[in-house]
């Protein structure tokens, strides 16, 4: 017989999520003993609120919820989960227009695996989260990409879309404020994008899921609001994990055209079923308070962003632009390549992140994780001290190498 592959092509040829890995990296160091300061994973150190909590212990006593239930998400939580859109970002969708998720990575895996057939591509603006090619090439489509650098801000320009639009071109994905760089667009140029996909007849996936986490002078704009008519064609991605510090909940959603969430919803009911009732009940007194916890946070993240900011760029061969959302610093350190440092001359960004998680005890995400090598990715979701010592440990590494 004919020996065939274990694995499939189509899982075989994932990769494993970097950020992910990272931070698995850094953990099992720590319990090694070693004293490891992680700017890898993308996540609040805060707990998420007591009050959300708490409900999440009531709806656990509560026998309706150790049932099964809608397979799209509890009625009431798309309600509120409407009424917070329109509140937060001026987008009006009706219940029947949402389709809670897993989190924003089954989210994002399911509108691209309901609007993408065989040979389908996708513009992808690099640096992009990692999760966004791999979910693509999942649903049968092919990533595209358009790479941004820092002396745009890492903001890609129409002429830039426009290049690398072809006949295949169906879905454009637009993130603001961005993860790896935390990039905000700025509201003309939001206006100047969706007119564009609008005129080309482009589907747009728009993942909102920072959307409170702005900082100084930029503003959260969503796309559907400023271009009202390309919102038959845009699916939006959010989820509580970053404004309600609630990773672990794994709680997203899809909201757009009524056709496109029941085709997810649909595969949804055959994947997974319901989203954990006890993480929708959290999610319900989320969405429906106020967003006091996400300001407290937001504070925070702003006084860590300058001091990161600062640091990266006191070190010689680092140039890091301010980043405006979000709570990533995505410097370069092109200058920093090819010098030696503790007997080692690394070519790339991810032998340089290596050597500073081996010589510095400091977990970095490489730029080749987000398409673009020469960088490092720096989440500042850690307390004030540790992001100081860790910083500060990169500082003295690579000033041994000046």
């Amino acid at each position: 017989m004919t020996d065939r592959p274990r694995i499939s092509a189509r899982i075989g040829g994932i990769s494993e999520s970097a950020t992910l890995a990272v931070d698995a990296k850094a953990k099992a160091m720590k319990a090694e003993g070693r004293p490891v300061i992680g700017f890898g994973a993308g996540e609040p150190d805060f707990p998420t609120p007591d009050y959300i909590v708490e409900a999440a212990a009531q709806a656990c006593r509560e026998p309706r919820f150790h049932r099964y239930t809608p397979a799209g998400g509890l009625p009431e939580l798309k309600e509120a989960i409407a009424a917070k859109t329109r509140r937060d970002s001026g987008y009006s969708v009706e219940p029947s227009q949402v389709l809670v998720t897993n989190g924003g990575k089954q989210a994002i895996y399911e509108a691209f695996a309901t609007l993408l057939d065989p040979g389908d591509e996708v513009l992808i603006v690099a640096p992009y989260w990692t999760t966004y090619p791999e979910s693509v090439k999942l649903a049968g489509g092919v990533p595209r990409y358009v790479v941004t650098d820092e002396s745009t801000g890492y903001l890609a320009s129409v002429e830039a879309l426009e290049a690398a639009r072809t006949q295949r071109t169906k879905v454009l994905v637009f993130v603001s404020p961005s993860n790896p760089t935390g990039a905000v667009y700025p509201p003309e140029q939001v206006r100047a994008i969706g007119r564009w996909a609008a005129e080309y007849g482009l589907w747009v996936l728009t993942d909102e899921i920072y959307e409170h986490l702005v900082y100084g002078e930029a503003t959260f704009t969503s796309l559907p609001v400023e271009v009202p008519e390309i919102a038959d064609r845009t699916v939006v991605v959010n989820g509580v994990a970053k404004t309600y510090a609630m990773t672990g909940w794994r709680v997203g959603w899809i909201a757009g055209p009524a056709d496109v969430v029941k085709a997810a919803g649909n595969l949804q009911s055959h994947a997974t079923s319901n989203v954990a009732n006890v993480s929708q009940a959290a999610a319900l007194a989320a969405v429906s308070g106020d967003l006091a916890a996400v300001a407290e946070m937001r504070t925070a993240f702003d006084r860590r962003r300058q001091t990161i900011v600062r640091m990266l760029n006191e070190i010689d061969g680092v140039l890091c632009p301010e980043p405006e959302g979000a709570f990533y610093a995505y410097p370069s350190v092109k200058g920093l390549l090819g010098r030696e440092i503790r007997g080692r001359r690394p070519q790339t960004s991810a032998e340089l992140a290596e050597v500073i998680l081996e010589q510095a005890e400091v977990a970095v995400v490489p730029g080749e994780a987000f398409g673009t090598p020469g960088y490092l990715r720096l989440s500042y979701a850690l307390g004030d001290s540790d992001l100081a010592e860790g910083v500060g440990r990169i500082q003295k590494l690579m000033g041994e190498s000046a």
